[in-house]
C-alpha cells in the first residue's frame, strides 16, 4: 500500500476510502486559487477526486519549451539582458544558486546532456548562468576595445568556443527532454489501455461470483489493484473519468463479494493503521517552517492515502476528518504565503513603472553637450541599477512592463550613440579646418610684411577660436603645429622691431650732438 510521489503539485485533492462497501460522506469541495507567478492551485482535502495517476509534475513540464537559442546573447552595452528578465520567472524559490565559470557550466551542461532524464530546474540554472556568463564575456570584451582606444560604435563581440558549445549543448538537451516528453507521451495512452483492462477484469470478477474457489477470486483481485497502483502515466483529461469507474466496480467488488469477516476485518484494521500513520505525518507537517515544501510533501501523503483501502465505517469519518484537517492547516499556510508574494509582487510593479516613467520623461532636448550626456548616463545606469534590484511581478506583467523598461532604455543609449556619431562627425570636420589654419599660418610666418602678416595672424587665430573640438588623440599634435607657426613669426617680429628701435636710438643720439 506503499506508493510514490505523483500528486499534481497545482492541485490538492483526497480521494473517498478506497475499495470501501460503502461510499465515503459528502465532503463539499472547497477551492481557492492563487494567481501569483509561482502560486499552485491550493485545494482544501476533499474525498472523491483524482486517481493516483503519474505524476501531474512530468505532465505540467511537457507545456514548457526551453527557447534556449532565443536569449538575448547580442544586448547594448548598458542595457540589461534577457537572462535577467527569463531569471524573474524562473520560480518563487529565491535562494541564490552558486556562481560557476563558464568552464564549470559548460561541464555542468556536458553532465546534464549525459542524464537519463535531465531535470528542468537544473537546466533553468546553468541556462540562467550561462547566459550571465556570456553577457559579462562581451562586456569584458568591449571594455578591453575601449581601454585599447577602440569607439564604441566599432565594437563588435566574437564568440569564445565554450560558449558556442555550451549554445549546442543547451540545444541538444532541449531536444532530448523533447523525445523524452514525446515518449511519455505515447506511454500515456498505452497506460490508459491498460487500466482499461484492469477495470474489465474486476467488472467479470463481480459478475463471477460464486462461482469459483473465493481465496483464487480475491487473490486475483488484488493482483488487479497492484498493477492498477504500478500504472503511473496517463494524461491528465482521462484522470477522473478512469478512477470513477476503476472505483465503482471496486466497490461493486466489495460490495457483493463473499468475503468472510476475517479477511475484511483484517484489512480494515491494516488500512486504519496505515491511514493514521498518514495522520500524524500531516500533523508533523504543520510545524514545518518552510510551507512550501510542507505543501509538497502533503501532496504524497494524499497520494499515499488514495492507494490504501478501506477502513471499517465506524473508523471512517473520523480518520477522514483528522487527515482533512491537517491538510486544511497547510493549505491555509501555503494560501497565506502566495498572497503575501502576490502583494509583494504588486508592488515591485508599481516600483518598476515608476522607473519606466523616469526613462521615459528624459527631455532629450536639454541634453546638448558631453557633459550632459555623461551626466544623463550616469542617472540611467543607476536607475538600471535598482531595477535589477527589485524582485517580481505579477505573471500578466511581465513581459508587458519589461519591453517598455527595455524600449526606453534602447531608446536612450540609441540617441546617446547618434550624439556621439554627429559629434565624431563634426570634429572630424573642424581638424580639417584646423590644419587648414595651421597651413596657412605656416605659409605666413616668414613674411617681414609685419603689419599686414600680423593682422592676417590675429584674424587666422580668431577664426581658430570659433572652431570646436577636434578628436581626442589630435587635440595636442594640432596644438602645437599651429601654435609653433604662431610663435615663429611674433618672435621674428619681435627680433625686427628690437633691432630698428634701437637703430633709431642712435640715430636719435647722433642728431642731438649735432645740435
Amino acid at each position: 500500500m506503499n506508493t510514490k510521489d505523483n500528486l499534481d503539485e497545482k492541485k490538492l485533492t483526497v480521494d473517498t476510502e478506497n475499495n470501501e462497501m460503502h461510499p465515503e460522506p459528502d465532503v463539499q469541495k472547497q477551492e481557492s486559487v492563487v494567481d501569483t507567478p509561482h502560486a499552485e492551485q491550493v485545494q482544501d482535502a476533499v474525498e472523491p477526486a483524482n486517481t493516483d495517476e503519474a505524476p501531474l509534475e512530468d505532465q505540467q513540464e511537457e507545456k514548457i519549451d526551453y527557447h534556449l537559442d532565443d536569449a538575448d546573447s547580442d544586448e547594448s552595452e548598458e542595457t540589461d539582458s534577457d537572462e535577467d528578465e527569463a531569471d524573474e520567472e524562473s520560480g518563487a524559490d529565491d535562494t541564490p544558486a552558486p556562481l560557476f565559470t563558464i568552464e564549470e557550466i559548460v561541464q555542468k551542461l556536458r553532465a546534464l546532456l549525459e542524464e537519463e532524464r535531465p531535470q528542468r530546474k537544473e537546466i533553468d540554472e546553468y541556462k540562467n548562468q550561462f547566459y550571465r556568463s556570456l553577457r559579462n564575456e562581451i562586456e569584458g570584451q568591449k571594455q578591453s576595445f575601449l581601454s585599447a582606444g577602440g569607439e564604441e560604435i566599432d565594437f563588435v563581440a566574437s564568440e569564445p568556443p565554450l560558449f558556442t558549445e555550451g549554445k549546442e549543448l543547451l540545444q541538444k538537451i532541449r531536444e532530448k527532454r523533447a523525445a523524452i516528453l514525446a515518449m511519455e507521451e505515447a506511454e500515456k495512452e498505452k497506460n490508459v489501455a491498460r487500466k482499461l483492462a484492469i477495470i474489465e477484469q474486476i467488472k467479470l470478477l463481480t459478475q463471477n461470483q460464486g462461482q469459483e474457489d473465493f481465496n483464487k477470486v480475491y487473490q486475483e483481485f488484488k493482483s488487479l489493484q497492484q498493477e492498477w497502483n504500478e500504472i503511473r502515466l496517463i494524461p491528465q483529461a482521462r484522470v477522473n473519468e478512469l478512477w470513477k469507474s476503476y472505483q465503482h466496480y471496486v466497490e461493486i467488488f466489495y460490495d457483493l463479494v463473499r468475503i468472510n469477516n476475517e479477511f475484511r476485518e483484517y484489512d480494515f484494521k491494516k488500512n486504519l493503521e496505515l491511514k493514521t500513520e498518514l495522520c500524524e505525518a500531516a500533523e508533523r507537517l504543520n510545524e514545518e517552517p518552510d510551507v512550501v515544501s510542507a505543501f509538497h510533501q502533503l501532496q504524497n501523503l494524499h497520494q499515499e492515502w488514495r492507494e490504501i483501502g478501506p477502513v471499517s465505517r465506524k473508523d471512517r469519518e473520523e480518520i477522514w476528518n483528522r487527515f482533512k484537517e491537517a491538510s486544511t492547516s497547510i493549505n491555509k499556510k501555503y494560501q497565506a504565503h502566495f498572497e503575501a508574494l502576490r502583494s509583494k509582487e504588486d508592488e515591485n510593479l508599481e516600483l518598476k513603472t515608476a522607473l519606466c516613467e523616469k526613462l521615459e520623461a528624459i527631455d532629450y532636448s536639454q541634453i546638448k553637450t558631453i557633459r550632459d550626456w555623461n551626466n544623463k548616463v550616469k542617472e540611467v545606469l543607476e536607475i538600471q541599477s535598482q531595477w535589477r534590484q527589485i524582485g517580481y511581478v505579477p505573471r500578466k506583467w511581465n513581459t508587458k512592463i519589461y519591453k517598455r523598461y527595455r524600449a526606453a532604455c534602447d531608446f536612450f543609449f540609441r540617441s546617446k550613440n547618434e550624439f556621439y556619431k554627429s559629434l565624431r562627425n563634426e570634429m572630424e570636420e573642424n581638424l580639417r579646418k584646423k590644419t587648414a589654419l595651421c597651413e596657412r599660418a605656416e605659409a605666413l610666418k616668414d613674411s617681414q610684411d609685419w603689419k599686414k602678416t600680423t593682422q592676417e595672424m590675429i584674424e587666422i587665430q580668431k577664426e581658430w577660436k570659433s572652431i570646436g573640438i577636434v578628436p581626442h588623440k589630435y587635440v595636442d599634435t594640432i596644438w602645437k603645429r599651429f601654435i609653433t607657426a604662431c610663435d615663429y613669426f611674433f618672435e621674428q617680429k619681435k627680433i625686427h622691431t628690437s633691432s630698428q628701435y634701437e637703430e633709431e636710438s642712435r640715430n636719435l643720439e647722433a642728431k642731438k650732438k649735432i645740435v
